[in-house]
């Protein structure tokens, strides 16, 4: 007896192709998207407290950075964009057995105009074989006020940290890209 139904997903597959031939087209290769492009938004200079080590758990050597202050500036996306970082933020770090740290620091910035952002920016630091510092990436990510400077919170971007030293103290610099 003769089924009107394929036994197989190829069958299935094979009668949906004689049936629409430009909807298999479409379903075989769809078209690609555009490669992201970045682009420079702000930069910050984030001031440090000393480290407070927590001890060994189970996922690692955990420590914590307080995040004292510092300030950011870039050209963002109209005027730009620039203020103050609010001291009381810290930066969760976890020493991993292969010698990397995880880090997500959560923080906010104060805008020159008065506007608060919350910053949550996730990465791993790991150094090379000869001890150094590898460029670290990170993933931040921005909760905005709805406003002027709600493109923060509807984009992607990739951020760079690196350690300065400062007459003060430790601190690190962040640069923050858009992706488009």
């Amino acid at each position: 007896m003769k089924t009107l139904f394929p036994r197989t997903l190829a069958g299935a597959a094979a009668i949906m192709a004689a049936a629409c031939p430009v909807h298999a087209q479409q379903a075989a290769s769809p078209p690609a998207a555009p490669a992201p492009v970045l682009e420079f938004a702000f930069e910050e200079i984030v001031t440090l407290a000393a480290d407070i080590p927590v001890g060994r758990t189970a996922l690692g050597e955990r420590n914590i950075v307080p995040i004292t202050g510092g300030t950011f500036e870039g050209p963002g996306e109209g005027p730009g964009i620039r203020g103050t970082i609010i001291p009381g933020g810290w930066d969760w770090q976890l020493r991993r057995p292969d010698g990397c740290t995880q880090i997500k620091a959560d923080y906010m910035l104060r805008t020159d105009d008065g506007v608060v952002i919350n910053v949550v920016n996730s990465g791993v630091l790991c150094r090379s074989a000869d001890g150094a510092l590898v460029p670290a990436r990170t993933t931040p990510v921005f909760e905005v006020p709805v406003g002027k400077y709600d493109w923060l919170g509807k984009s992607a971007f990739i951020g760079t940290l690196e350690p300065v030293k400062l007459p003060s103290g430790p601190a690190v610099k962040i640069r923050f890209y858009r992706a488009r």
